[in-house]
This record gives C-alpha cells, structure tokens and sequence, in this order.
C-alpha cells in the first residue's frame, strides 16, 4: 500500500520536527482542514498497514507520535526537492499521450522534443512504449505525412485512456501544472468547477474524497475539451435509461448550466463519471441506487467467512463501508472504467496474497450481479479494506491453519472434496482445491495439504479418499488434529449451548440466538436468500438421472463412441454444447483418475468449454470398452457442472453408488432403463 505525495510531505514533516501543530502544517503546505484531515485519515491506514501504531492528535491541534514510528522513519530520506524536474522514461510516455490525445495542430517529432527537453532518438523510443501503453486500451498511435502523430479508437476508449494517464501524469514533479500548459486548462476554470462540485455534494447528500474534489475539475475539464476537438464524432453509447433517472444526471445538468451546447451523450458520459467517482461519506446508500448490491455484499463476506474460517464482527458497519466503495465501483465495472495499471495490486500480491487470494474467490456474488468479472485493482482495495477489518477485531490469516486439498480425479471429484474437508475443518482457512501439477507451481503459503495420492512436499501432508464415509471423516480429524494441535476437539453442540442459556437467562428471540451462535461456531452462516440458493441447488442423484437420460447398449466399437453415445441426450436437450463432448474426448487416456471404481468412470471436462445447465447422463455396456491400458468401463457417468453447488449431492450419491459392488453388478446386467433407475433412487435419498 501507497500514499499520495501530499500525504507522504506531511509524514515527512511530522517525523522531522514532532512538535509542529496543525495550524502550523495548514499554513506552510497551503492546506485546508479538510485537505489535512484528509491526508492524516491517509497517514494512519499506511501506518496500520505496516502494523504500526497510528499517529494521535490532540484537540489543541498537536501530535502524538509512538516510538516505534520515530524510530523506523527517522532516518527515512524525506522527499526533496532537489529532482522536481527530472522526469523519468515512462512519465514521457505519459506526457506524450496527453499531448496527443488533446492537440489541437498536428504534432510531430519537433513538438515532442521541444516539449520534453530530449533528443528525438528518445523521443522516437518513448512514441515505442507509449503505443505499447495504449494498445492495452484498444487504441492506437500512427504517423501520417498529412496529419502527423495521431491516436485512434473508440472514442469510450480514448475517454478511459485519458482520464487514466491524467491520474499518473499528477504524480510527475509539477504534474498539474503540466497538464494545465498543454490545455490551456486557467485556474479559475478549476476554481468555479470545485466550487459547483462542493454544491453538488451537498445536493448528493455525501462526500466525494479530498483527492477526488482536486482532481475532478481537472478531468472535467480535459473531457470537456476532447468534446470540442471532437465534435460530431463521438462513437459510444450509454444507454440513457439506466442514468438518466439518477441523483448524478440531475448534478450533470446543475454542473453544465452554461454549457447548452454539450450532446446528450457526453452529459450521460459526465453523469457516469460522477457515477464511478469515490466517496468516503454519503447519507444513505440504498437499495433503490444499486439494486441487490447490498445481498451481493452479504454474500460475498458469508463466502469469505467460510474459505477464512473467519467470523466478521460488526458486519453492518463493514457492509457500509464496502458499499460507499462498492456502488462507484459497480459503475465502474460495468461500463470497464476500472484502471489498467494499478500499484496497489502488486503491493497486495507480495504482502497480502493469501488473503487476496481469499477475497478474490469470495467475489462471485459481486460478479453475478454487475455481469463482469472483478478486475484485480478493485480486488486488491475489497482485500485493503477488509484486511483492516481483521486487524481492528484482533484476527490474523497468518495465525490460521491454512490447508490446500490436491485431488487428480478431476475438476468435479476434486470440488467435492474440497467441500466436505472444508466443512469437515471450518476452523481452517482452505486457499483452493488443486490438480497434482497445480500443486507443484502453486505460489501461496499454506501449511496442510490434503490428498488421495501421496506428494512430494515438505509441508503436513493428509491422504484422505475423494469420497469420504462418515467413519473416515471421524477418523481423519482426530488425526488432523492430534498431529496438529496435540489433543482431539470436543464438539460444540448448539442445541446444547441454548439450553445451559435457558437455565440462566430470558431468550427473547430464540431463532435468531441460534441461528448467531451457528454463524460464530460453524462459520458458515448465510442469509435467507443465500440459503434459498443453496437449497435449490442441491439436486439428487435421481433428477439428474432420469430415464431420458439414461441409455442402454450391448457394445460400443471404442471408448470415444462410448463418450458421444452417453453424451447425446445432454446435448439434444441443450444441457451442454457438442463442444463439450470434444473436450471431454480430447482429453482422452490422460485422465485415468475418472475410473472412481471397477468398471464405473465419469468424465467430464471444465465447465466453460461448454456447458449450459447442470447435467449428468449415463450409458450401460454389456460389454465393457477399454479405457486405457488397464480398464474395462461398462457404466459411463458424463457429468455437466455448471458451478461448485449444484451437482455436489448428485455426486455424493453416484460415490456412495459406486462403491457397492452388489448394486455395480445389478446395472451392469440389468436389460430395463427402469430397473437401473429403481438403483438409482435409493441413493438418493435427501439427507
């Protein structure tokens, strides 16, 4: 984690002469209270990221600095001033880009070399990298005899190109006095802008950040004037529907007043800006705003409680605070505003990566609603924040048992393995299921490994069957955590707990007690939406096996007919794409993991090489068909899945299945779709 130059001076400051005050610090940078208050709130996050006490103030306006500070900054080189006008390579870049995306003549290499102050060799290799830099963007640098220099693209493109190198340009030594040169951006434009957008905040009843109310008249301003070199050439679409009913729309007309001359289009495209811009108040945070954003929130945390093995204290004021940056965000990525290049991130990955990583798989909810994916740079704020969170309450993830389950039976075997351990140890943090070759190149520090198979590892390392049977999963945590801990757990009974409360205490709400103490014990509590979703999902063995999908054959001429054969009535119902029969086929004899027992095989392939719906489909052979070297299949189970819930009890009851021999027998044998079916339903009883 980082902070902003302004924020690093006032650390300097303070470090160099401790007795300074406020007032004083105001009066020597040129800071408002709020701008001060604001670095500090700053300050002190950084300091709490590197575990280290915040700095107090006093209501006389002095400041209480802990040793420990002192002592591992007090000979911290300060940021000088001796460098201010040397700029590196990439910061040329940036100018460059800026330069070309607001011309106003044709530029050519004399314009560049004049504006930087470097050879046009230097020139001509900075226009190199600046053409790598945008191509992430979709847009493109070319020279023409005509026109020189040019930048082309989608103008929605360019406007996310533009408002993102601003951001880097303000870093440079005088960087916004750069930026107001090459524009022709006058400082009282940037006055009566900040000036509105203050009356805008009180009209939104809410706070943008310190840092957002600097640096929005600047980016107003610079798409303000892209609007004027491109006149009637705008080539994006915001549909107006979804922003025109917004508070944003109706503080984009106040804010353009006196500009009646803009398109309908750039005003939707100003709205979305104030949309995506970041707050650190506002007075409600509704559900009319951002609908389901809110239980989308609450499910994320129930996923990351249970893959931490954490229980999040004060959750409401948490959701709040996930919210105020959540909402901005939405818009942010659901129009793909979010930045390309983001330091935060890499800082997160070499200091926070297991919770990153934690965080990153307990996204999901938010990713359904907005309908992309949750870049990494949003990722690593949701893991900044909550970290912190973890840190007020006292937890550590360094402090918990981190376990990896490595399973080579494929991608369905290997999830349900992964979700009977972890609900078999929900005090540990399990970081994500594996293949055995995963395993070998996985980054993340872990400290148990759970495994049919034995593993080259110098870390604990638990065999334990993919499909476990009451009896072992007794067995295999006593032995977890006698090998672990030096003693066998006792086992927390709710039921139990309630009653000892009755005996001493008056229960006014005995439901919601309970449904707390499951929540703190089992950490694995979940909202009535959520659970409704999980209920649902749940699906027997005899619904996903029903007789249409149930095909009876002699003999088959090869293993990959077999595969088709079995697979034809998932594909003519539209379960999956033919695609993921090829997939499946493709991977031919590689997997021999996929026979789960004599003469029984599931294969299956990953759920986005095409798969539509959940699904399973089976196939009997009289005649078994050889699979491998060393196989003879005459039951072939093709399972869909389409996420990591739905198919997990179907194919809990196809093991337990598999397993009887009397049962494997009786299929094999059986002339009628009827009879295996009747098998069927007796493993499928709801448990």
């Amino acid at each position: 984690m980082q902070i902003d130059i302004r924020s690093r001076t006032i650390f300097d400051e303070l470090i160099s002469n401790p007795s300074i005050t406020s007032k004083e610090l105001e009066a020597e940078y040129d800071l408002t209270r709020r701008q001060l208050g604001y670095s500090f709130d700053k300050i002190n996050n950084w300091l709490a990221f590197k575990s280290l006490p915040a700095i107090e103030r006093t209501r006389q306006g002095h400041f209480i600095i802990d040793y420990l500070i002192l002592s591992e900054f007090s000979n911290t080189k300060t940021i000088g001033s001796a460098n201010q006008n040397i700029i590196t390579e990439q910061q040329r870049v940036y100018l460059i880009i800026v330069m070309l995306l607001c011309k106003k003549e044709e530029l050519s290499l004399f314009h560049f070399t004049s504006e930087l102050d470097v050879s046009k060799n230097t020139v001509l290799s900075d226009l190199n990298e600046a053409r790598k830099l945008v191509d992430n963007y979709d847009v493109t640098i070319r020279y023409s005899r005509k026109h020189g220099y040019l930048i082309e693209g989608e103008e929605f493109s360019i406007r996310k190109l533009l408002i993102n190198i601003f951001y880097k340009i303000i870093e440079i030594p005088n960087g916004k006095s750069r930026i107001q040169a090459l524009v022709n951006i006058k400082e009282a434009e940037l006055n009566e802008l900040r000036q509105r957008l203050e009356k805008i905040e009180n009209k939104l009843s809410l706070k943008f950040t310190d840092e957002k109310i600097e640096t929005m008249p600047y980016t107003l301003l610079l798409v303000l004037h892209r609007v004027k070199i491109n006149t009637l050439k705008t080539s994006f679409s915001i549909p107006y529907k979804e922003l025109s009913g917004t508070k944003e729309y109706q503080a984009t007309e106040e804010l353009l007043f006196d500009h009646q001359d803009i398109p309908m289009i750039e005003r939707l495209f100003i709205t979305l800006h104030l949309l995506t811009t970041n707050v650190y108040w506002s007075e409600t945070l509704t559900d009319d705003e951002v609908p389901n954003l809110a239980q989308a929130v609450e499910d994320m945390l129930r996923l990351f409680e249970k893959s931490a093995a954490i229980y999040l204290k004060d959750r409401e004021e948490l959701i709040t605070k996930i919210l105020l940056h959540m909402k901005p965000a939405y818009y942010r990525i659901k129009y793909q505003l979010t930045e390309v290049y983001d330091i935060s991130y890499s800082l997160i990955k070499k200091e926070l990566k297991e919770l990153h990583h934690l965080v990153s798989q307990s996204t999901k909810p938010l990713s359904t609603l907005i309908g992309h994916a949750i870049p990494e740079s949003e990722t690593a704020y949701l893991t900044m924040l909550i970290g912190g969170w973890l840190r007020r309450q006292g937890e550590n993830l360094e402090e918990k048992t981190k376990a990896i389950v490595v399973c080579p039976k494929g991608v369905s075997v290997s999830r349900l393995m992964f979700s009977e351990l972890r609900e078999l140890f929900p005090e540990f943090a399990f970081l994500d299921s594996l293949s055995v070759r995963d395993f070998y190149n996985f980054e993340l520090d872990f400290d148990v490994v759970f495994s049919p198979v034995f593993l080259e590892t110098d870390k604990k390392l638990f065999l334990a069957s993919s499909f476990l049977e009451r009896e072992e999963k007794n067995r295999l945590r006593k032995q977890v955590m006698l090998d672990l801990h030096g003693y066998i757990p006792f086992v927390v009974n709710i039921d139990e707990i309630l009653q000892i409360v009755k005996k001493h205490a008056v229960i006014e709400d005995e439901k919601s007690l309970e449904k707390e103490l499951r929540d703190y014990v089992v950490r694995d509590g979940k909202s009535t939406a959520f659970n409704d979703e999980l209920k649902l999902s749940a699906r027997n063995l005899s619904d996903l096996l029903a007789p249409s999908k149930i095909t009876l054959r002699k003999a088959v001429s090869s293993w990959e007919e077999a595969i088709r054969l079995c697979a034809k009535p998932i594909v003519e119902s539209g379960h999956i794409k033919p695609e993921y029969v090829e997939a499946i086929i493709n991977q031919g004899e590689k997997d021999p993991y996929i026979v789960i027992a004599p003469n029984v095989a599931i294969p299956h392939a990953a759920p986005e090489e095409g798969v539509n719906d959940v699904a399973m489909s089976l196939l009997r052979l009289e005649e078994g068909v050889k699979f491998g070297e060393k196989y003879i299949i005459n039951l072939v189970v093709i399972i869909a899945a389409k996420d990591k819930q739905q198919h997990f009890r179907a194919l809990t009851q196809l093991m337990k299945l598999a397993q009887s021999e009397k049962d494997r027998y009786e299929m094999i044998q059986s002339q009628s779709i009827e009879d295996i079916y009747d098998i069927i339903k007796k493993y499928s009883i709801d448990n």
